[in-house]
C-alpha cells in the first residue's frame, strides 16, 4: 500500500490535514473539511443495483473498479463509501470492502474496528439508554413512561436473542424492570445522525433532538435526549467520528470509507461529509448505496440528497445474469447453469430498477457484472435489452480484472456525464402529508397498487402528525430481496398490496422510518456463519 500522505497528495491535501492512523489510514481534520467546503463540487455518480439475491451482485466492488477504470482514463476520480457492519461480516458477507482485483485498503482494519467509528456510536447510543433507565430508578422527573420508552440498545453484531429483551431484574438496586430490546449498530440513529450531521454543532442539536420515549399524561409528550441532558456527552464521544476517512483502493486510489446504515432499515448511504469532501476533491465522485434502488437509491435522492444539496448526475445499475435469472424463476442452486428464458422473464425486474432512475432524472447505466459461470449469449442478451430501450449499458469484471476490466463501464459513464443532463427530480415534496409520501413511494417505486396501515402503524401516523412531523420525508425499512414487502415475491410485482406496521420518528436525523413487513433491525446468524471461517494465522483474515 502507498503511504496516506501520499494518497491524501492526490486530493491537494497535506500532511497537515490528516490526522494518521498509522501509515494506511487517517481522518481528515476540521480545518481541512472547512477549507473543502469552499471549493466547487465535480460530477456525482451514484452506483445502485437491481433487487438483490443470496447470489450477491458486487456493487461496493463495482463502484471501486469503475472509480480505478475512471482514474485509468484519465479522470480525477475519487470513491466514497460506507464503513462495514461487524455483524455481517462475521455472519453471512465475510466482508464489505470489495475483493478481488477491486477492494478497498487495509481491507482487515476496514472490516473490523477500523477508527472506531461504529465503536463510538454503540457507545453513544447506550449512554443515552443508560441515561434513561437512570432517570427511570431515580424518580422518573421527567414522568417518562416505561411502556413508552422509544430508544433501543444496540450492538454491531448480528445476536437475534436480542430482538428481545426483559431488564432490570436483579434486585431493588438493579434498575426498573422493563421490555428491552436491540437493533444492529447501523441501524441507530446515532448512526443516521453521523451520517446527514454537517458538522460537529450539527451534530450536537441533531443528537439533542432525538426522541426517546413519551410521557404517560394525555396528550402524550414526547421526551428528548436534550431532556435527560446527555447530548453533549454523546457530542463528545462522536467528536472524532464525525470526521471521514481516507484510505485507498488496490490501485492505490483515493478511497473515503465514512457513515454506514444499512439501506433496508436505515438511509443506507455513506456520510454527507465524506461526500462532500470528495465531490471537492474530484473531478468525478462515484458513491455506493445500499442494497436495490428500491431501497438505498430512493432515500439518497428523496432523503440524503435534500439534506446535503447533491443532484447526481448519473447512476449505475449493477445487474448479473444470475441475479436476472433467479428473479426469472430460475432455483437459487442452478443459477449458474444456462438459462435463456430465465433471464428473459427476469428483465422486468431490472427494468423496474431503469424506470426509478429515470422517474428522478437521473441517467441510467447498466453494468453488467460477469461471473465465471456466465455465458456470452446470456450477457449478450442483457446488453441487447437495454440497449433496446436506449440505456447506456457495459459489461464488466471488476473483481476479476480490477479497473483494466471495468474501462468500457467508464467509458459509458464519461459518456453519460458528458451528454444532455435531465433535470435532476424527487418523487415528492416535503409539505406533503406523510401519508402520501409513504404512497407515492410505494405506488412508483414499489410498483404497490394499495397501502395497508396496521392499528399501531395509525396511531404512530397520528401522533406524528400531531407533532409536527409531517414535512419530514420518509426512509421505508423493508425486505431488500423483492420490490414488494414480501421477500418471496420476485420479479416485478404488480398492484400488490404494501403494508406498513409502525411509523418511528427519527427526530434527530430528520425523518421518520416506516416499518413495513417482517423487516428486523436485528440481523441473525445464518446456521454456518462467516466467522467460522476466520483464520488469525492468514496474511487477510476477511473477505
Amino acid at each position: 500500500m502507498r503511504p496516506i500522505v501520499d494518497v491524501a497528495a492526490d486530493l491537494g491535501l497535506g500532511e497537515d490535514d490528516l490526522d494518521l492512523y498509522g501509515r494506511s489510514k487517517a481522518k481528515l481534520t476540521a480545518e481541512a473539511l472547512e477549507r473543502l467546503g469552499q471549493r466547487p463540487q465535480g460530477d456525482l455518480v451514484l452506483v445502485t443495483g437491481m433487487t438483490p439475491t443470496t447470489a450477491g451482485e458486487g456493487k461496493t466492488t463495482t463502484a471501486i473498479g469503475l472509480t480505478q477504470a475512471l482514474r485509468q482514463s484519465g479522470a480525477n476520480a475519487v470513491v466514497a463509501l460506507r464503513e462495514p457492519s461487524m455483524g455481517p461480516v462475521f455472519g453471512i458477507k465475510g466482508g464489505g470492502t470489495g475483493g478481488g482485483g477491486s477492494q478497498v485498503l487495509p481491507a482487515d482494519d476496514i472490516n473490523l474496528h477500523f477508527t472506531g467509528d461504529l465503536h463510538a456510536v454503540t457507545a453513544a447510543n447506550n449512554l443515552l439508554a443508560a441515561a434513561i433507565d437512570n432517570s427511570l430508578f431515580h424518580g422518573n422527573a421527567l414522568s417518562l413512561d416505561a411502556r413508552r420508552i422509544t430508544w433501543r440498545r444496540c450492538l454491531d453484531m448480528n445476536d437475534r436473542a436480542l430482538r428481545g429483551a426483559v431488564i432490570g431484574m436483579g434486585g431493588t438496586t438493579d434498575g426498573v424492570p422493563r421490555e428491552e430490546a436491540f437493533d444492529i449498530t447501523p441501524a441507530s440513529e446515532v448512526m443516521a445522525i453521523l451520517s446527514v450531521a454537517s458538522d460537529l454543532d450539527d451534530l450536537h442539536r441533531r443528537l439533542g433532538d432525538i426522541i426517546v420515549g413519551y410521557t404517560a399524561a394525555t396528550p402524550i409528550q414526547p421526551i428528548t435526549c436534550r431532556d435527560l441532558q446527555v447530548d453533549s456527552a454523546m457530542t463528545v464521544l462522536l467528536k472524532d467520528a464525525i470526521r471521514p476517512n481516507l484510505v485507498q483502493m488496490g490501485e492505490g486510489g483515493p478511497a473515503f470509507v465514512h457513515g454506514g446504515p444499512f439501506a433496508n432499515i436505515a438511509l443506507g448511504c455513506n456520510s454527507i461529509t465524506a461526500t462532500r469532501a470528495a465531490l471537492a476533491c474530484a473531478d468525478i465522485t462515484v458513491t455506493e448505496a445500499g442494497f436495490g434502488s428500491d431501497l438505498g437509491a430512493e432515500k439518497f435522492f428523496n432523503v440524503v440528497s435534500r439534506f446535503g444539496g447533491f443532484e447526481p448526475q448519473a447512476a449505475v445499475i449493477v445487474a448479473t445474469a444470475r441475479a436476472i435469472k433467479r428473479h426469472g424463476g430460475r432455483p437459487a442452486r442452478e443459477l449458474e447453469v444456462e438459462d435463456l428464458a430465465a433471464l428473459e422473464a427476469g428483465l422486468p425486474n431490472l427494468d423496474a430498477h431503469i424506470d426509478n432512475m429515470e422517474q428522478h432524472g437521473v441517467i441510467p447505466v447498466v453494468a453488467v457484472n460477469q461471473f465465471p459461470s456466465d455465458t456470452q449469449a446470456e450477457l449478450n442478451a442483457v446488453l441487447a435489452h437495454c440497449r433496446a430501450r436506449g440505456v447506456r449499458a457495459a459489461v464488466a469484471n471488476p473483481y476479476g480484472g480490477g479497473g483494466e476490466a471495468c474501462l468500457d463501464l467508464a467509458v459509458q459513464v464519461r459518456e453519460a456525464l458528458d451528454g444532455d443532463r435531465p433535470s435532476f427530480q424527487r418523487l415528492y415534496e416535503l409539505e406533503s402529508p406523510l401519508r402520501d409520501k409513504i404512497e407515492t413511494v410505494a405506488r412508483e417505486v414499489y410498483g404497490a397498487g394499495s397501502v395497508s396501515y396496521l392499528r399501531r402503524a395509525e396511531l404512530t401516523l397520528r401522533r406524528a402528525s400531531r407533532l409536527g412531523q409531517d414535512d419530514w420525508p420518509v426512509c421505508i425499512a423493508k425486505t431488500q430481496y423483492s420490490l414488494s414487502d414480501d421477500p418471496g415475491l420476485l420479479g416485478r410485482p404488480q398492484q400488490h398490496e404494501f403494508t406498513v406496521r409502525d411509523v418511528r420518528p427519527s427526530a434527530g436525523a430528520g425523518f421518520v422510518v416506516i416499518i413495513s413487513g417482517e423487516i428486523m433491525t436485528m440481523p441473525g446468524l445464518p446456521r454456518s456463519p462467516a466467522a467460522i471461517h476466520f483464520d488469525h494465522t492468514a496474511e487477510t483474515h476477511t473477505g
